[in-house]
């Protein structure tokens, strides 16, 4: 179903891989948008026993198109050093493919909020705790469940 990588020598481990989704920032999903467009967005997430979680809100394009599609990729670029003179990117990333749907178990639900929170927030569990109360009327988390998942680098980097 999925495609193997070509350049097998710039597979990364799976251990690199899970490091990239761990410590990465934010990512781009890419949807099935509005009248078969591509919709890819940026966005922050957190990687959690292999599902991705992001938050989003109770309306909008990215809800239209999980509810339309629920097929789904997720990139996160961990390393994008341009080499110039040598006409080349030195790079490292992870694209992962799944289903994505809306996170509706209260209990999941709060878990992802709480997660996310920690990622972006250390220390500051008790604020976060208001932020979530606030909130919690206006957010939706979804959750990418991973089916297959690839690591790759440049060759430079092998």
């Amino acid at each position: 179903m999925f495609r193997e990588m070509r350049r097998k020598r710039q597979l990364l481990t799976e251990g690199e891989t899970l490091d990239i989704l761990l410590k990465g920032t934010s990512g781009v999903l890419s949807l099935l948008g509005d009248d078969g467009y591509p919709y890819g967005v940026p966005l922050s997430y957190v990687y959690h026993e292999n599902k991705i979680y992001f938050h989003g809100a109770k309306s909008g394009h990215k809800l239209d198109a999980v509810r339309n599609c629920d097929k789904a990729s997720f990139c996160v670029i961990a390393q994008d050093q341009v080499h110039p003179e040598t006409f080349t990117t030195h790079y490292k990333s992870v694209i992962a493919f799944g289903k994505i749907h809306v996170v509706e178990d209260s209990a999941e639900r709060r878990a992802s909020i709480e997660i996310l929170g920690r990622k972006y927030s250390p220390g500051l569990e008790e604020k976060m705790e208001q932020e979530i109360e606030k909130d919690d009327k206006i957010l939706n988390m979804f959750v990418l469940e991973i089916e297959y998942m690839t690591g790759k680098q440049c060759i430079e980097l092998v």
